[in-house]
């Protein structure tokens, strides 16, 4: 469950740096519910190629944090306005997360 968050939370960061095919799959995997013998039914691939093409998504989600680090830098910038006791303040800089 932990390393389920932690993908979609790294998708969250770096969707539009993946692929349209990186994207579908792993959508239709996390998002959507759908098993490996769906994903690869629905695009007529083999269940290992399904398996390999989400494998490849979540380590390129992998070097992309660990290159650009946005979420890390998100959490701590939430850690901090948590902190930020101005109502007004602490609701529009959560929006810009």
């Amino acid at each position: 469950m932990k390393d389920y968050i932690y993908y979609n939370d790294l998708y969250d960061c770096y969707y539009k740096l993946l692929t349209d095919k990186q994207r579908i799959y792993f959508e239709d995997y996390y998002f959507q519910n759908l098993s490996l013998s769906e994903i690869a039914q629905m695009y007529n691939v083999s269940r290992n190629a399904a398996y390999k093409q989400i494998q490849n998504t979540i380590k390129k989600l992998k070097e992309y944090e660990e290159k650009l680090n946005l979420l890390e830098k998100k959490k701590k910038c939430l850690a901090i306005v948590e902190n930020i006791e101005n109502k007004d303040l602490k609701r529009k800089l959560q929006e810009l997360f």
